[in-house]
């Protein structure tokens, strides 16, 4: 199987046939990626679980590789963060900020987050049809990690535009440079007035660690900003839309969701199995030979781990491709595994199971206005999620 078979529309599409069939023909197999990088992919439940929390497998090194594109005035202040990090660099970064995460801390933005989706819902119950990615989707989370980091709410289209140039970038999508810079001129621009005046958020806080205990480099200031402002809503839009395109798309378990409301953490769960928001996790480079599946990858090589692949092999999930709100044992990877397991993996679930219960009470004959198949779904390697999700509410 080429690469011109997997980097395609159709694949973006559906790409879940061709995972089918790489897991079937080999473990492993090198990729030509759009953007010209050349990195081996795993593919299988097992080896994607081990890969990911293999420490012979350097974050460090796959991000500076990941940034080749980027001039180094720009490279350095967007990739001294955890996805970037190996240990020790990484335990302490990680520190800093997993306080802000804990389930019992997330727990207490309830009320918070309920209020913010309840506000968005109220404008669309007079209105027969909305692309729910653009009516409600990518406000909640963008509000939601806005607020915690203390970034003005206003600014959220010019990052949104950044962000989503740069998570398309390994489809070989344009402008990464200019949106790089633009994002660091941003942050930058952003800390300077944090650091004159500070407030309670979280930003604030990491400013003050930094300039009080000099545990935080400037570059590794701008780049948690970065990560967190990044990974804090771009990941959660897609769930939240992924997972109302697989809801509607299943009527049965639609209507069963409808009827009882209580099985919709169990549905967060799916849905992340079944149309994971990350396709692939963020490269690693082997810094020595390793065999997943008895395949041998070289030193030096560049390694990307399909979650989308591995939360659908049947050697571990049986009937894989089903929306199945009773699986037992939904041990899936979309939040990865090892030390780098997501921090924001409560938040995700928090805010998903308020909008799912939200929209699901408000527009219970909500359907889509078009056919499956005219759903487009985005380009890259990186993010799974619709460009839009046009429904009849």
């Amino acid at each position: 199987m080429t690469s011109t078979t997997l980097f395609t529309q159709d694949f973006w599409n559906d790409p879940h046939p061709v995972y089918a069939a790489l897991r079937q023909e080999a473990p492993v197999h090198p990729l030509t990626l759009p953007n010209g990088m050349q990195v081996w992919l795993v593919t299988r439940y097992a080896d994607c679980k081990e890969a990911l929390a293999d420490p012979r497998l350097s974050k460090r090194q796959g991000a500076g590789d990941n940034a080749r594109s980027l001039s180094a005035p720009t490279r350095s202040p967007l990739t001294h963060h955890l996805l970037a990090a190996d240990p020790p660099d990484h335990t302490r970064l990680r520190r800093l900020v997993a306080k802000v995460f804990t389930a019992r801390r997330v727990e207490q933005l309830r009320p918070r987050v309920a209020e913010l989706s309840a506000a968005l819902i109220e404008p669309l119950r007079g209105r027969d049809r909305a692309d729910l990615v653009e009516a409600y989707a990518v406000h909640l989370p963008i509000q939601v990690i806005c607020e915690l980091l203390g970034v003005p709410i206003e600014d959220q289209a010019d990052f949104r535009r950044w962000t989503s140039v740069l998570v398309s970038a390994s489809a070989g999508g344009p402008g990464v440079p200019e949106a790089a810079a633009s994002f660091v001129a941003y942050l930058l621009g952003l800390i300077g007035r944090k650091r004159a005046d500070p407030a309670g958020d979280l930003l604030s806080a990491l400013i003050a660690t930094r300039d009080e205990g000099d545990r935080l480099s400037e570059d590794e200031l701008t780049s948690m900003a970065f990560l967190l402002l990044l990974a804090g809503h771009e990941t959660t839009v897609n769930l939240i839309g992924n997972g109302m395109y697989t809801l509607l798309t299943r009527p049965d378990a639609h209507r069963r969701l409808l009827a009882d409301p209580s099985l919709i953490p169990a549905a967060v769960e799916e849905f992340l199995r079944l149309e994971s928001p990350v396709e692939t996790a963020t490269s690693r480079t082997a810094t020595e030979a390793v065999t997943y599946g008895g395949v041998t990858i070289p030193a030096g090589a560049m390694v990307a781990i399909s979650l989308l692949s591995a939360d659908r092999d049947p050697s571990r999930f049986p009937a894989p491709g089903e929306f199945d709100l009773d699986r037992p044992d939904n041990q899936h990877l979309a939040f990865g595994h090892g030390i780098h397991y997501c921090l924001g993996a409560p938040l995700a679930r928090l805010e998903a199971q308020i909008a799912f219960a939200d929209l699901l009470a408000a527009f219970p004959d909500m359907r889509l206005a078009v056919p499956p198949a005219d759903v487009i779904w985005r380009p890259g390697t990186l993010i799974r999620g619709t460009t839009a999700l046009p429904v009849l509410l």
